[in-house]
């Protein structure tokens, strides 16, 4: 599956088949910190952010470094899995809102229900896999979010 995202990736990077957003002059670049523990998925969701003209900040692979990782680079957003070791994403969202109420984190999930996961403070729930529209929209929308 990467080996055919990484390609995918770089035919349409290559021939400017896509370009996300409307304006580009208008648009602002959003700081994103990716936490999923497969590598494979972290790096392909990086990808796509890219392809999103944002910038990633960061890829972990559990919740308890998606704590730290917030603390340390401040990003925009947090677009973080649900279902990781040492710490679930939803739990992670709950540390990472009690100490910042304004961070704006999207989940990711191939399988939790979205009742589960609204309960954690999330501005928004993808189901996976991202599709790189919806990825966009949602940076974007989460771009222009006022904090809570």
């Amino acid at each position: 599956m990467c080996v055919i995202h990484r390609r995918l990736f770089e035919i349409l990077r290559r021939r400017n088949t896509f370009i996300p957003g409307t304006k580009a002059s208008a648009k602002t670049t959003v700081r994103v910190l990716i936490a999923d523990d497969r590598k494979c998925v972290g790096a392909a969701l990086a990808d796509l952010v890219r392809l999103c003209q944002h910038e990633v900040v960061g890829v972990v692979a559990s919740g308890l470094e998606a704590i730290k990782a917030y603390a340390t680079h401040h990003p925009d957003v947090v677009l973080m899995d649900y279902a990781m070791p040492k710490l679930n994403g939803t739990t992670a969202c709950i540390h990472i809102l009690a100490k910042d109420p304004a961070a704006r984190i999207i989940l990711v999930s191939g399988w939790a229900s979205t009742v589960d996961l609204r309960g954690a403070g999330a501005i928004a729930i993808l189901p996976k896999p991202v599709r790189l529209k919806d990825l966009e929209e949602t940076l974007n929308a989460a771009a222009q979010s006022p904090p809570k």
